[in-house]
């Protein structure tokens, strides 16, 4: 009888922990992905690198703020 209640004890520690495992797996799924990789620019006055889509575009140079875009290159 002990035999029968220890393996019923078993089953649904089993059952349980499957459950959480499958909880998990299923919650890793929806977990939104990182961005996709950017192209990086180098403003053409200081030098800093930064994504192309953050950069101010001037007369073919690209810039990080406006005050270097009216400085010009460097």
């Amino acid at each position: 009888m002990k035999y029968l209640v220890l393996l019923v004890v078993l089953v649904i520690a089993y059952a349980v922990w499957r459950g959480q495992r499958q909880g998990a797996v299923r919650d890793a799924k929806q977990t939104p992905r990182p961005a996709l990789v950017q192209n990086m620019v180098a403003c053409a006055h200081c030098g800093l690198h930064l994504p192309a889509a953050d950069a101010i575009l001037h007369l073919g140079h690209h810039y990080c703020s406006p005050a270097h875009r009216q400085q010009g290159p460097a």
